[in-house]
């Protein structure tokens, strides 16, 4: 990391910590719900292979938590996606109207066509 931009998405967009932190922190909940999904579909199958009725009736509400978890985590992901298109956007326009050189300087950069 240099300062608080990081170089090395892409083409060289600039991608400012704070949308790092922001994405770290969505892929630290996504798996964490994807941990909590295997351990409850390992419940929900053993549940399943014991046949004991206590035991279905339980999976109704482990697949209900499950259902709930793969909402969230498609929320996240959908999220995400928002996320890195803004930013993406955002920084195609800083980059457009010039950008700042590590000595703070603006540069303008030659757009060709063709």
């Amino acid at each position: 990391m240099d300062g608080d931009i990081f170089s090395g998405i892409g083409n060289g967009t600039q991608v400012d910590t704070k949308v790092l932190q922001t994405f770290h922190k969505s892929f630290v909940q996504v798996q964490n719900l994807l941990d909590q999904n295997r351990l409850l579909i390992n419940e929900i199958n053993q549940n399943h292979e014991s046949k004991i009725p206590d035991n279905l009736n339980r999976n109704v509400g482990l697949i209900r938590e499950l259902n709930n978890n793969i909402r969230r985590v498609v929320d996240l992901y959908s999220d995400l996606s928002s996320s890195f298109a803004k930013s993406v956007e955002a920084s195609s326009e800083a980059e457009s109207a010039g950008t700042l050189k590590s000595d703070g300087k603006a540069s303008q950069k030659r757009i060709r066509y063709g």
